[in-house]
């Protein structure tokens, strides 16, 4: 059994579900595809949402399901295996073998961190291990600080962390050596730098341990680091939607969150890994409505069409009446 729809959302985020709210509300038939992996399901708390300061994640979630869902708009859990493209609508396919088509779909299901492969850190990821200053800076302020780099990009990251303490340890081994000017930025601030790679990261009571390979312990209360972006769009690949260049080979669109396909719209971290959770409303909306707006051209292109079908075939009618 197929199930038809106007529109399908994959991935019920924030990106999502702010999508599904403007669809929701343009009266369009839509589906949300979840499958209840969100990027942030580690965090408790959330930062930076204006008018949700210290909110749930989850429970941000809830509200906007429950907010869509007022609107009529579906939801089902699930996870999508593949996108297939019938030239005035797609197929959706999913794990579980159901099968859906929509005229649009909206891609929203964001990206995964892939943490370096070090003993301890993914276990406290989102608690003591930390990725965003603006996210989480505020409640480890004046702490004992560390910033594990990954890549010369990381010089920002221990730049941003400087600023919440005065007590803040740079971990450079897995970034390489650091340059002279790098080194000298550093010095200038009272960073100190460990260029040992680490080992091991473990909460010792009311502390983190982080352990070098030399045999180094440094006692912190919070450490942060970037994960590689991870974008898992093999559902898509016979699409061949356009991607850009940054990390992680975001999805390629406009402000639109229109993609180079004429039905896929794309928003959140599919098309920015860095986006925030206002950032990532924000496209989803322009997404939503921007899917909306192709469907109501295509619908008033669609009935001229038909009317104009209409009248010639009438004129076809009276003139063979009138032989």
């Amino acid at each position: 059994m197929t199930n038809e729809w106007e529109v399908v959302i994959i991935g019920g985020g924030t990106a999502g579900l702010s999508a599904a709210q403007m669809l929701g509300r343009s009266a369009r038939r839509t589906l949300v595809i979840d499958g209840e992996q969100p990027r942030n399901r580690f965090a408790t708390h959330m930062h930076g949402v204006l008018g949700h300061d210290g909110v749930d994640p989850a429970a941000l979630l809830e509200a906007g399901r429950g907010e869509a869902r007022a609107y009529d708009v579906r939801f089902a859990t699930g996870v999508v295996e593949a996108l297939v493209d019938l030239g005035d609508r797609l197929r959706v396919v999913r794990a579980d073998g159901t099968v859906d088509t929509a005229r649009a779909v909206v891609i929203a299901t964001g990206v995964r961190d892939e943490l370096p492969d070090i003993s301890g850190l993914r276990e406290e990821w989102g608690r003591t291990v930390l990725h965003c200053p603006y996210c989480h800076g505020w409640e480890v302020a004046g702490r004992r600080l560390g910033v594990l780099a990954t890549s010369a990009a990381s010089l920002h990251q221990i730049e941003l962390v400087r600023q919440l303490s005065d007590d803040v340890t740079a971990f450079t081994g897995t970034a390489g050596r650091l340059d002279d000017g790098a080194f000298a930025r550093l010095a200038a601030r009272g960073i100190r730098v460990a260029d040992s790679p680490v080992r091991r990261v473990e909460r010792l009571h009311d502390r983190l341990a982080v352990t070098t390979e030399a045999g180094e312990q440094h006692a912190l209360d919070a450490i942060f680091t970037a994960g590689a972006p991870v974008i898992d769009l093999g559902f898509a690949d016979g699409l061949s939607l356009a991607r850009t260049d940054g990390p992680g080979s975001p999805l390629e669109a406009d402000l639109r969150g229109a993609t180079s396909h004429p039905r896929v719209f794309a928003a959140g971290n599919v098309t920015m890994p860095f986006a925030n959770v206002p950032m990532s409303m924000g496209t989803g909306s322009m997404a939503g409505a921007g899917a909306n707006a192709m469907l109501v051209a295509e619908d008033f292109d669609r009935a001229v069409a038909e009317r104009t079908a209409a009248r010639n075939a009438g004129w076809e009618e009276r003139y063979a009446s009138s032989r």
